[in-house]
């Protein structure tokens, strides 16, 4: 037993209490009154004011349709006078030439079709020119050529068209549902308003110039080779608020972007055709190939509304982060003060063990 009891003996813990000092320093004071109020100021300024803590927040659930309006008139030797209306120059996207050498028709193969080929081989090796043949295609005729880009746009005066945009949003956390055409606004408004940023920012009728204008660029030369502009409606309500509050607000950029010194494949364009008969019978198409201005509309936003849950966790983590301003305190007077040395002789006391002491004592 008394080997064991020495093993056991030999094994001393140690355990930590927490001690209260109390300094009189002015210094010490009034850095410590400095880093409670910073963190606060932080609480209560940031987390409540600014960044509401105490609200339950929601994202946007939102749908939106556009409707473009506006006419004008070209005159060209291929087309000939010419009324353009929203039906001829709205058109949705579609996402949609090579020449193969050859010697005999062993060199094609029919019913083959290349990425940039304009139509389906037929098996056949055809002259070409003069001095060279190519594999036969079928396909329509003319192949389209685009070496050539109309300046000014074709389709110039389209920077004075208008585009109706409606817009529902919807928080689903908190039920509550809007659009952007307010209930203020009537069908006479809408027959007149035209949007401005600073005189009718809430007027769902946009005139296209001053979308692409409002981005930093110019109307007539993005026409030329297309683009995609964003249309970019934010929604931030504050719910404890009257609904009314709760508005939209717009914003316009351009999407893609345009390197000057990398200028491959620059803006936006896609090809349509239009089919009909000649008196013949046969059939024939006008394929456009259609340089023009995408528009995507982005909707973002979030909601808040008070609730008790977000309130609390934000107060006790402010109330945690007091506990930082005794330990930032501690640290700078205990390692980088003149009198550290001191204040560290107070701050920690080593105490032995009561029964280690007393036994110590009936061995002498």
């Amino acid at each position: 037993m008394a080997g064991c009891c020495a093993v056991l003996g030999a094994f001393l813990f140690e355990y930590d209490t927490p001690r209260i000092v109390l300094i009189r320093s002015r210094k010490v004071g009034l850095m410590n009154r400095t880093v409670q109020l910073l963190i606060l100021v932080y609480v209560i300024g940031w987390v409540f004011v600014w960044e509401k803590g105490y609200q339950e927040t929601d994202s946007v659930v939102s749908s939106v349709t556009a409707k473009a309006k506006g006419v004008t008139m070209t005159n060209t030797s291929k087309l000939g006078l010419r009324i353009w209306d929203v039906a001829d120059y709205v058109i949705p996207a579609q996402i949609p030439d090579e020449t193969t050498v050859c010697e005999t028709d062993a060199n094609c193969t029919a019913g083959s079709a290349g990425t940039h080929s304009s139509g389906v081989a037929t098996g056949r090796c055809v002259s070409f020119n003069g001095t060279l043949k190519t594999c036969e295609v079928a396909a329509w005729c003319p192949v389209e050529s685009d070496s050539e880009l109309p300046k000014p746009a074709f389709l110039k005066a389209a920077e004075n068209f208008t585009l109706l945009i409606k817009n529902n949003i919807w928080y689903p956390k908190f039920n509550f549902s809007k659009r952007n055409i307010l209930p203020n606004i009537t069908t006479a408004y809408l027959k007149t308003c035209i949007y401005d940023a600073k005189t009718d920012p809430f007027c769902p009728i946009f005139r296209l110039g001053t979308i692409v204008e409002s981005a930093g660029h110019s109307f007539q030369d993005i026409a030329i080779e297309g683009g995609i502009m964003g249309i970019q409606i934010k929604w931030d309500c504050n719910l404890d608020r009257a609904a009314s509050l709760c508005l939209p607000r717009y914003s316009f950029r351009r999407l893609d972007t345009r390197d000057v010194d990398h200028n491959v494949s620059p803006g936006y364009n896609f090809r349509f055709a239009k089919y009909y008969s000649d008196p013949n019978g046969a059939e024939r198409r006008t394929l456009i190939k259609a340089y023009g201005i995408r528009f995507d509309i982005i909707v973002f936003g979030k909601a808040g509304k008070f609730d008790i849950i977000p309130t609390m966790i934000n107060i006790g983590s402010g109330l945690a982060l007091l506990g930082v301003a005794t330990v930032l305190c501690d640290v700078i007077v205990l390692y980088c003060m003149k009198k550290r040395y001191y204040y560290r002789e107070k701050k920690y006391k080593y105490v032995e063990d009561y029964e280690q002491g007393l036994g110590n004592q009936m061995d002498q």
